[in-house]
């Protein structure tokens, strides 16, 4: 019973700590910006569903990988309008 009442305290920590490491960051490219948003919806999902921190890890693992992959393609796409060689990590 317990550890129900915990869960909404849980979500809340994750998702603020997602919030305070995007705020701080201050991530140079998308691809960067994309990882650390896509770890931190997907920690906060990973808990959600798995209710465990291998839950967690695992969220934030795929999310990270999604975030990246989102972000590095939109890196590549301004690059293109802008006319200049994308960026390298």
């Amino acid at each position: 019973m317990k550890l129900e009442s915990q869960k909404p305290r849980t979500m809340l920590a994750v998702l603020l700590s997602s919030i305070v490491a995007i705020l701080i960051g201050g991530c140079a490219t998308n691809a960067k910006t994309g990882t650390l948003i896509g770890a931190g919806i997907g920690a906060a999902i990973g808990q959600w569903i798995g209710d465990d921190t291998e839950g967690t890890l695992i969220g934030a693992g795929v999310g990270a990988t999604a975030g990246y992959m989102i972000g590095n393609e939109a890196d590549k796409k301004e690059a293109r309008e802008e006319g200049d060689p994308p960026p390298s990590d």
